[in-house]
């Protein structure tokens, strides 16, 4: 099973309360684990401007905002950029998920977005979500998560309280008739 470049879809009954409701994009998946960034939770205690000004770095007057999400329970005080996949630097630094995403961790993406550069879609995370080796298909054979390919207009989208919902008709499913509880047939 490859995940890499899909999202994950909490189920109704998710037993973590962090990850209620949580949509996560996969950056990397192999034997030996998986990372991945939720897309859907917004920080509203930090900017994209309060970020730069903690960093040092100088916004151009025009430059884009972009926003700052809680990408996962790991490292929260590391920040990841998730992109669109044309965005290239000299330094090579971005992890290529597929032709429509990298993930950038260095400082050079926020210093090229301040400046009115970067990528054409782009989102923040402080922190990432991480599994161990098997954790994550573990989880899925118990019914935490729902798998699905990744579409970057919902991804990208600013309509961060409804990607969960959309993501499941994306589906298919109507989220008002999932039930929390688990089974086999």
């Amino acid at each position: 099973m490859q995940l890499g470049g899909k999202l994950l879809i909490a189920m109704p009954g998710m037993g973590d309360p962090r990850f209620e409701r949580s949509v996560v994009y996969l950056c990397a998946h192999s034997d030996e684990g998986a990372m991945g960034l939720i897309v859907n939770k917004p920080l509203s205690e930090i900017s994209f401007s309060d970020l730069l000004d903690q960093l040092d770095i100088t916004r151009s007057p025009g430059a884009r905002d972009i926003r700052v999400h809680f990408g996962g329970p790991v490292e929260h005080s590391r920040g990841f950029v998730l992109h669109s996949g044309e965005y290239r630097t000299d330094r090579d630094n971005t992890l290529r998920v597929d032709a429509r995403f990298g993930m950038t961790a260095t400082l050079d993406i926020l210093e090229d977005i301040a400046q009115g550069g970067g990528p054409s879609s782009s989102l923040l995370a402080l922190g990432y979500a991480g599994w161990g080796p098997g954790q994550l298909e573990d989880e899925i054979l118990q019914n935490g998560w729902l798998t699905c390919d990744a579409d970057p207009a919902l991804v990208f989208d600013g309509a961060d309280g409804s990607k969960w919902e959309r993501a499941m008709r994306l589906m298919g499913i109507d989220p008002l008739l999932l039930s929390p509880a688990a089974g086999r047939a």
